[in-house]
């Protein structure tokens, strides 16, 4: 099924590497449940969609596509479905935000399976796609900052250093620090490791606590939405288009940019192409609608699919075995529910991911005024406005201003002319 042979691998590597990349993603069940927690999400809704979501798109990822890549709910939009779309919004639930997270997802299937998603793709042009990654890197590094306390709000200057002799604040600061030393010595599943070792440190100066049953058996949860075509009317009734445009177009982009990057790491590329990127496309758009349905915010390829690669991972049995990792961890939903309860213990994964976005900022052609300065709007509207759908609004709009009155119009591509008249559209006259 795998066709070991054929990609010069065989099992017991291919089961290493499964290992090595579940054991570099896994911190997501504790820090996605406990982001989406701040949106009201209950967490044990949130820990299962997690598992589900995972697995679904994983699997398919390693059944469909053969693919060393895994799936999971990513990092960014889980911060702005709770912080933006429910947190500073009074008549938003979390339900009918993942009403908007569905709709994106199928728009994304129906991308997936038209050649639209390659023309979409092309026509966004490379420095704003830089910048969107950066944006979200700062965006959700900031929130990482304020959940451990080391920033705090200030009525003259909005935000100000926090009080760094707090027992929460060190214990953040001790996890932060431990995170990097794990990270820069290699340690496999740094992230994790030191989310453990923080957890440690929380356990025994009394800030964690556990309850004597660390193990539980699964169950399905309710289904969220139960009527998805009443997604359709939420969306309308509400105006989320701008929010089912920040999930969909970061989502595809991210996800896209992840397999490709990882597909050529694995040699898997063939003539600059991805072979089966169908389905590797709607392994990510699928896991997106039906974990919107149990409760979790939108899938995407995770990078950290590369060490399982640098492993020595070439095909879905990589893939297969990260899923059946995941369905164990499912058994642990008592202990992960009490540490995602620690901030100090899952902020700090947030703030160093955040930092890995940041290295696309170098990607940007900074002395070309025209290109530089909306890709500087979006990364600075992100953090400032919390809200990653605002950020490519101001960077979808600038672009073909300063293009057209730099005598460069024809360089922009049609679609990028829409999407600003419907950005100013969307800001000036819809509720955001």
């Amino acid at each position: 099924m795998f066709k070991l042979k054929e990609n010069r691998t065989n099992t017991k590597t291919e089961l290493l590497a499964g290992f090595t990349t579940f054991l570099t993603m896994v911190y997501i069940i504790v820090v996605n449940p406990s982001i989406l927690e701040f949106a009201g999400v209950p967490f044990q809704t949130a820990f299962m969609a997690t598992i589900i979501a995972a697995v679904l798109g994983t699997l398919w990822m390693a059944l469909f596509a053969n693919y060393p890549i895994a799936i999971a709910p990513g990092m960014g939009l889980n911060a702005y479905f709770a912080f933006y779309v429910v947190g500073n919004s009074e008549t938003i639930t979390y339900e009918t935000a993942f009403s908007a997270v569905f709709v994106a997802g199928i728009i994304f299937v129906l991308l997936s399976l038209t050649k639209f998603r390659e023309v979409l793709i092309n026509a966004i042009p490379a420095n704003l796609k830089y910048a969107i990654t950066a944006g979200i890197g700062l965006f959700i590094a900031f929130i990482g900052l304020r959940m451990t306390g080391l920033v705090v709000a200030n009525e003259q200057t909005l935000v100000t250093l926090g009080n760094l002799q707090s027992p929460t604040v060190l214990l953040s600061l001790f996890g932060l620090f431990v995170t990097l030393v794990f990270i820069v010595l290699r340690v496999p599943g740094a992230l994790f490791v030191g989310m453990i070792a923080t957890a440690i440190v929380a356990y025994f100066t009394d800030y964690l606590v556990i309850a004597t049953d660390i193990f539980a058996v699964p169950s399905m949860p309710d289904l969220v939405i139960s009527n998805p075509l009443l997604s359709f009317v939420d969306v309308f009734n509400y105006g989320l288009y701008a929010v089912v445009f920040a999930f969909l177009l970061v989502t595809l982009f991210d996800t896209t940019g992840t397999m490709i990057g990882v597909a050529e790491q694995a040699g898997l590329t063939k003539n600059n192409k991805l072979p089966k990127a169908k389905q590797a496309l709607l392994a990510d758009s699928v896991a997106t609608s039906v974990g919107a349905m149990f409760g979790t915010s939108p899938t995407t390829a995770y990078i950290e699919s590369s060490s399982g690669v640098a492993a020595g991972g070439r095909t879905g049995l990589t893939t297969f075995t990260v899923a059946m990792l995941f369905i164990v961890a499912a058994f642990f939903s008592p202990l992960v529910g009490a540490v995602s309860n620690v901030a100090a213990i899952t902020a700090p994964a947030l703030i160093i991911v955040g930092s890995y976005m940041m290295v696309a900022i170098g990607k940007i052609t900074w002395n070309e005024f025209d290109e530089a300065f909306p890709a500087f709007l979006v990364i600075l509207a992100m953090p400032l406005t919390s809200s990653i759908a605002t950020g490519i609004a101001f960077g979808f709009i600038a672009y073909p201003i300063l293009k057209i009155f730099s005598g460069k119009w024809r360089q922009v591509h049609y679609l990028l002319y829409i999407f600003a008249l419907l950005f100013i559209y969307l800001l000036a006259f819809v509720q955001h």
